[in-house]
């Protein structure tokens, strides 16, 4: 696919940065609206402060009443990362407040979709619970916590996802982006919105002397931020101040080696250094192990694992998650190749391939849509819906969109203008999930299309990528990489910087399958060379002599020996 390369332009030289920062990173900084040196001050007493964020009062006053009097609670999870993160945090924090009856349910994708659905409350009422707090999910959950209601359960609904028209008759809402609330933070994950709710009881847990009463020392709740840290890169929500924040807090956490034994085990298994630990391990390495087990099982299994405090059963379950993954790995695959003869099959290509593009195979993995859906619309860069059976004659959808389309609000007007043809959706700008009737797939997909044709244009179909520019020969170094990799947290609305520039081939060959690994020398220094990594990418054409590529300066660390190496993003074009 056709890419455009457009370069970041940087604002004037932010006079508020410290002048000790590279000429390098005061550029990238200033192409990212950091104008001073509190943008990048990631210190704890920078966070938002509680009383921006609506609810966490009383939310704080209905935990405490319930942990007073030693009340049974429930934490009802999503089955992702960011709800298995959200659940053990609550977990570990409870207890540590001297909750005695706490306990979680995850629901299982396949047999209760998401959320607290009231099929989840009549499981969770077998447990007799006194609370139900949800955690990632409730916000939609208007039936579930009626049911809840119904049983006489309150219920504490803490979520980041963007309501429906109508809220959850719930005891207590707290998300950020409930209309009104004035916290200014939009992005936090769900384990951020939760890690909000602890600090808040812990505050009015500690003005009403219950720690002396109980003899209980007052817990240092920082201690969960590499669980806040996880959550949050694994559910890619964009950073700003605030989540960059406590993903800076948890990573040094984890690079400290305090850290849960589960994570430090999944960065084992996904060969990553905990002690040089950066955002993209977590969002690579460890968050698609935990995500395997939601996918393919039972998230239960990546709760436990970051539930435990042994480090021989965290690398038990870690091997187990690892081999989920790799099965997913192979699902997927195979499911992206269905795709894909899929659409040479209706001999379609760039320019005649709908503009929202539904995708559905009677053999496709439920847990792996999503997934799906991500790849195929990196290829073709357009909206794209992936369909899997969710039984009952029902169809279960996982929806990825690109610049220039709120993928949630394209449901909502296809569901307003068509009255009952989705049976429910939700989501984000970027992600959402639906279900509809297996019979409306052809109605809904054409319904789709025409409403990503109202507001895309070809020119928002052809793929992008922005680019600080060029670095000098002096800058491809060592000292380079290591800046860039510790000026982060990079991630979604704060990207990771991306170069570009040409480069004379001194050789390459394949490793791993399927990976290009080159010896290059810039082509403007003439001299020097530097190693270069190119991610499923074919071998170059015989011949080669010289590339123009679009590149990361990353750190490379090979048998205890640190390197600067450039993994390759785009190759623009062969050059014999």
């Amino acid at each position: 696919m056709t890419r455009r390369i457009i370069r970041r332009t940087p604002d004037a030289d932010p006079a508020g940065l410290p002048e000790s920062l590279s000429p390098l990173l005061r550029r990238i900084y200033a192409a990212r609206g950091i104008q001073s040196a509190d943008d990048i001050d990631y210190s704890l007493d920078k966070l938002l402060p509680l009383a921006e964020l609506g609810g966490l009062d009383e939310a704080a006053v209905l935990l405490e009443a319930t942990l007073v009097g030693q009340q049974r609670i429930v934490i009802v999870g999503d089955f992702d990362a960011d709800g298995a993160t959200s659940s053990a945090l609550c977990m570990r924090a409870l207890h540590a407040m001297g909750a005695k009856d706490v306990r979680y349910l995850v629901p299982n994708r396949f047999d209760y979709g998401y959320g607290l659905t009231p099929e989840i409350v009549a499981v969770a009422a077998e447990q007799r619970p006194d609370l139900i707090v949800t955690v990632d999910n409730g916000i939609s959950s208007l039936t579930g916590v009626e049911a809840a209601r119904q049983l006489g359960i309150r219920v504490l609904v803490t979520d980041h996802h963007l309501p429906g028209d109508s809220l959850p008759p719930a005891d207590v809402i707290v998300n950020p982006n409930r209309p009104g609330d004035r916290f200014a933070s939009k992005h936090l994950a769900g384990v951020g919105v939760a890690f909000y709710v602890m600090l808040a009881l812990r505050a009015r847990l500690r003005e009403q002397g219950w720690f002396e009463s109980q003899g209980i020392v007052e817990p240092n709740l920082g201690s969960l931020l590499d669980l806040v840290a996880l959550g949050t890169v694994a559910d890619v929500v964009p950073r700003d101040h605030n989540t960059r924040n406590l993903v800076q807090q948890g990573l040094q956490r984890i690079r400290a080696g305090r850290c849960v034994p589960g994570i430090r085990a999944l960065l084992e298994v996904g060969r990553r250094s905990a002690r040089r630990v950066v955002a993209t391990d977590l969002g690579f390495a460890v968050g698609p192990r935990l995500n395997a087990a939601g996918r393919l099982d039972d998230m239960s299994l990546g709760i436990e694992c970051l539930l435990t405090d042994s480090e021989a059963e965290a690398r038990r379950m870690a091997a187990q998650l690892d081999g989920l993954n790799r099965e997913r790995r192979e699902i997927e695959s195979g499911m992206q190749a269905q795709a894909l003869t899929a659409i040479q099959r209706l001999h379609l290509d760039d320019r005649s391939l709908p503009t929202g593009l539904c995708l559905f195979d009677a053999d496709w993995h439920q847990g792996v849509i999503g997934i799906l859906a991500s790849r195929i619309k990196e290829q073709f860069h357009r909206p794209v819906i992936a369909f899997a059976k969710a039984g009952d004659g029902e169809l279960k959808g996982s929806a990825r969109s690109v610049p220039g389309l709120h993928v949630r609000d394209a449901l909502d007007a296809v569901a307003t203008r068509q009255p009952g043809l989705i049976t429910r959706f939700g989501g984000h700008a970027m992600a959402a999930g639906l279900t509809l009737a297996e019979h409306n797939f052809d109605i809904f997909a054409d319904a789709f299309d025409a409403e990503c044709r109202r507001h895309l244009s070809a020119d928002d179909l052809n793929g992008t990528i922005q680019s600080d520019g060029e670095l000098a020969g002096e800058e491809l170094s060592l000292d380079a990489a290591c800046q860039l990799r510790d000026a982060g947290p990079w991630g979604q609305g704060f990207p990771a910087p991306v170069f570009e520039g040409e480069f004379d081939v001194l050789g390459s060959r394949t490793v791993g399958e399927c990976h290009l690994k080159m010896n290059l020398r810039p082509a403007a220094a003439g001299r020097g060379s530097i190693d270069a990594i190119a991610f499923n990418t074919p071998p170059l054409p015989a011949g080669c002599q010289r590339l123009r590529m679009v590149y990361r300066l990353d750190v490379n660390e090979y048998r205890g020996v640190e390197s600067a190496q450039l993994v390759v993003e785009h190759i623009e074009g062969h050059h014999a």
